[in-house]
C-alpha cells in the first residue's frame, strides 16, 4: 500500500513538473512549425516568470500577473521576430543574446526594485497565486486506494494553468492539422516560396506564430514563479526551456509525442527529487549531484538516439526574402 500510494504521489509530480516543460514545447512548436528557431524558449520564460512575480507581489492579483508575464515574453517574441525575420538574422544568435539578456537583468530588476538579493517578495495567499484546486468529493475519496487516491491526487489537486496545459495538446493538434491557419504554417515552415506565390505573407505568419509561442511561454514563466514557487528567484527555470526544446525534437514537433516527451523528462526529474537522501540496497545513498544531472544525462541520451530519425521543418532557421 505504501508503494502504490507513493507511485501515485510520484505520477502527480510528473504532471506539476510536465506543465511547464509542455506550455513551452507547444509555444516551440508553433514558432519552429513557421521555420523560426526557437532557442529564446529560456528567455522568454524566465522574463515571464519575474514579470509576474513582480506584478503580483506589487499588485496583491495573480491575474495581472499573468498578463503582465504574457506582455513580457510576447515583448520578447517580437524582438526574435524582429531580429530573425524581419531583418533576417541568425536565429540561434538572437535567441541566445535574448536567453542572456534576460538571465541578467531580471535579477538586476528584482535587485533594484525589491532590494531582496536579487528575488520578488514572496507571494501569499489565493489572491497572488495560483492554489490548487479541489474536486468535489476528493478529500472524501483519498480514503479508499483504488480508484479514490488516483481521483484525489492525479485529477483534483492541481492549479489551472496544468489543467489549460493539458486541453491545450488536444487544441493545438486541431489548430495544427484542421484549420487554414495551422495548414498555411505548416507549408510556411516546409516552403515558405510556394506559400509567398500563393499571395500569403511569410512574414505575418512567422510573427503570428513567434507571437503564440510568446503567450505560451508567458504562460509557462507565471506558472513557475505564481504556482509552483511563491515568487522568482535568480535563474528559476533552471534549462526548462532547453528541456522543452529537446522534447519537441523528440516529439518530432507533433504535439501528442511532444507531450509524452515533456511526460517522461518531467517523470525523471519528479523520482530524482524523490531519490534524494534515500539509501538504496547495494548502493547506498546516490550523491545529490548525480541525482540532480538525471533529467539532463536523460535528455542527452535520447537525443543521441533519436534525433537523426526526427525531420525537422525544412525552412526551419532560413531567412526568407521575397522574391521582386
Amino acid at each position: 500500500m505504501e508503494t502504490y500510494t507513493l507511485i501515485v504521489l510520484l505520477l502527480a509530480a510528473t504532471i506539476r513538473v510536465a506543465t511547464p516543460l509542455l506550455l513551452a514545447a507547444l509555444a516551440g512548436l508553433f514558432s519552429e512549425r513557421s521555420g523560426v528557431i526557437a532557442l529564446g524558449l529560456e528567455g522568454m520564460m524566465l522574463g515571464a516568470a519575474f514579470a509576474a512575480a513582480a506584478a503580483s507581489a506589487v499588485t496583491g492579483s495573480v491575474w495581472l500577473g499573468l498578463g503582465a508575464g504574457i506582455a513580457t515574453a510576447v515583448a520578447l517574441a517580437l524582438l526574435l521576430a524582429f531580429a530573425g525575420v524581419t531583418h533576417r538574422g541568425n536565429q540561434v544568435v538572437a535567441g541566445m543574446a535574448v536567453n542572456i539578456m534576460v538571465a541578467g537583468l531580471g535579477p538586476a530588476l528584482a535587485l533594484a526594485w525589491f532590494n531582496l538579493g536579487g528575488q520578488t517578495p514572496q507571494l501569499e495567499g489565493a489572491g497572488q497565486r495560483f492554489l490548487a484546486l479541489t474536486w468535489p468529493w476528493a478529500d472524501a475519496a483519498r480514503a479508499a486506494p483504488f480508484p479514490g487516491l488516483l481521483y484525489a491526487e492525479l485529477l483534483s489537486g492541481h492549479n489551472l494553468v496544468v489543467y489549460f496545459a493539458a486541453a491545450l495538446v488536444p487544441f493545438s493538434a486541431w489548430v495544427l492539422y484542421r484549420t487554414r491557419f495551422g495548414l498555411r504554417l505548416r507549408a510556411v515552415g516546409e516552403n515558405p516560396s510556394a506559400v509567398d506565390t500563393a499571395g500569403i505573407s511569410v512574414t505575418r505568419l512567422r510573427y503570428q506564430a513567434v507571437m503564440i509561442s510568446g503567450v505560451l511561454c508567458g504562460v509557462a514563466g507565471t506558472y513557475l514563479s505564481t504556482a509552483a514557487s511563491a515568487g522568482f528567484v535568480r535563474d528559476m527555470t533552471a534549462g526548462k526551456g532547453y528541456l522543452a526544446l529537446a522534447a519537441l525534437i523528440f516529439g518530432k514537433w507533433r504535439p501528442y509525442p511532444t507531450l509524452g516527451a515533456c511526460l517522461l523528462f518531467a517523470f525523471t526529474d519528479a523520482l530524482a527529487t524523490r531519490l534524494q537522501g534515500v539509501a538504496l540496497p547495494l548502493v547506498g545513498v546516490i550523491p545529490v549531484q548525480f541525482i540532480l544531472a538525471l533529467p539532463y544525462v536523460l535528455t542527452v541520451l535520447l537525443l543521441a538516439g533519436f534525433v537523426g530519425t526526427a525531420v525537422a521543418p525544412k525552412a526551419i532557421g532560413a531567412p526568407y526574402a521575397k522574391e521582386k
